[in-house]
């Protein structure tokens, strides 16, 4: 409201100076029309009764119009000897006129003032008039009233309209806004009513869209985190329990190493190895209360004994269905700590198998580039993985590809690869199989790992 009333007092001065201009133009032509009556007149003269009735409807106290061939005056008795003002409409400028208009304001029609302007009659040359300022002075008072009123009805009609405007397109999306963000930062688990996407194209829309979205993630790590706080806290009861199981195998085990039997001793071994490898991560969890990995000890690993072992703990070596190859020398090695590969090529294995049953093929394949970085691809014969699994296969629990799987074991081996300082990652995928490449770096010429 305030603004429309700042640009309606600029309009107004323009307006008020055309009115008042107007206004003096009418009494010019009356007048003229009035003085035309002269010329049928005897002697150009008319008694003093008509001419005063003339110049009261002309609104004017005396009128002077040059002909081509004669003047035409009337109330010449009653024109004062001066008049106050001396107004030319000839070559008005608006600045003039709006000067003018503000001179009448602050007369108060007290003035008495003379108007040239143009003539409207053929062959007239000059027209003047001499009027009091009061009936001018007052017509502008009440054009003014007029306008003040329409005024303030455009005021307030147009703020009345702005604001519902804005509070329908601004302030009530805001205020959602504004109570969606405070319901979710005390209750974010909750689903709510913040949901409903806003299909607005502005910022406004953009800003509702995003924070949908935001909230959806936050909601999704929120579960996660959740998850893996109660897995945790099952873990370290398990773990608990586990230890203890597995020290009593642990004895188990020494008194098997200690059979004199071809057929036992190798068997022995291995799940001496296993139950080791158990007992430390059980108490790497208890001890730290989660199962972050120790930075691994590198060193050189050879890499067929450690793919032997694995196929081994799985049963792969003795399942006539299903076949492991190994492409590369029997000499070859990598650079690394030999336990945590254990369990990267571990997982890597078990979901191959798992993806074929009981026929099928691993082969394990291995190379040495020119910077000394180790490449070993795991390649199956299985169906390929789904697409939908293909963009979260490295995230806990988001790539469970079967029923009862944890979706743990690529997000495990993935952790260790890159303590490793290496990469892991699918390299492809298909109806004819699936090849996971696992890069470790060599050796640093250094000394560094």
């Amino acid at each position: 409201m305030f603004f429309i009333t700042v640009v309606e007092l600029l309009v107004f001065m323009p307006w008020i100076a055309a009115y008042r201009q107007g206004f003096l133009e009418e009494r010019l032509i009356a007048a003229q029309v009035a003085a035309l009556s002269l010329e049928e007149a005897p002697g150009h003269m008319v008694s003093p009764r008509l001419e005063q009735q003339l110049l009261e409807t002309a609104g004017v106290i005396a009128v002077i119009v040059r002909r081509e061939d004669k003047s035409l005056m009337l109330g010449f008795d009653l024109m004062p000897a001066e008049a106050d003002a001396v107004i030319d409409l000839r070559q008005a400028s608006l600045g003039m006129l709006i000067a003018d208009a503000f001179d009448t304001f602050q007369a108060k029609g007290g003035r008495i003032i003379r108007v040239v302007g143009e003539p409207s009659l053929p062959g007239t040359r000059w027209v003047e008039i001499t009027m009091s300022e009061m009936g001018l002075y007052e017509a502008m008072v009440a054009y003014s009233s007029n306008v003040l009123i329409l005024s303030v009805i455009v005021s307030v009609m147009v703020g009345l309209g702005v604001y519902l405007a804005l509070h329908w397109l601004m302030v009530r999306p805001m205020r959602r806004l504004k109570n969606t963000i405070v319901s979710f930062r005390l209750h974010p688990e909750a689903k709510g009513p913040h949901r409903r996407l806003v299909r607005r194209r502005d910022e406004i829309g953009v800003v509702s869209r995003e924070l949908v979205r935001m909230q959806d993630e936050l909601q999704a790590n929120l579960k996660e985190k959740t998850r893996l706080a109660e897995l945790g806290e099952a873990v370290s009861k398990i773990n608990h329990d586990l230890r203890n199981i597995l020290t009593t195998a642990q004895l188990a085990t020494d008194r098997l190493s200690k059979v004199d039997d071809p057929r036992i001793v190798p068997v022995a071994r291995r799940l001496m190895t296993s139950v080791s490898r158990a007992v430390a991560l059980c108490e790497r969890t208890l001890r730290h209360g989660r199962a972050d990995e120790p930075a691994p000890v590198k060193g050189e690993t050879p890499l067929l004994p450690l793919l032997e072992d694995v196929a081994a703990t799985l049963g792969l070596d003795d399942d006539g269905d299903f076949k492991v190859y190994f492409n590369f020398p029997k000499d070859f090695w990598i650079w690394g700590d030999g336990n945590q590969l254990h369990r990267v090529f571990l997982n890597l294995a078990r979901n191959a198998h798992e993806a074929q049953g009981q026929a099928g093929s691993i082969t394990f394949t291995a190379e040495r580039d020119d910077t000394g970085t180790f490449h070993i691809d795991i390649t199956d014969t299985g169906p390929g993985i789904p697409a939908h699994l293909v963009p979260n296969l490295f995230k806990p629990f988001l790539a469970v590809a079967k029923a009862g799987g944890s979706g743990l074991g690529l997000a495990i081996a993935r952790d260790i690869v890159l303590a490793h300082g290496g990469q892991i990652g699918l390299k492809e995928t298909g109806e004819g199989g699936t090849t996971f490449r696992v890069c470790l770096p060599g050796p640093d010429p250094d000394g560094e790992d």
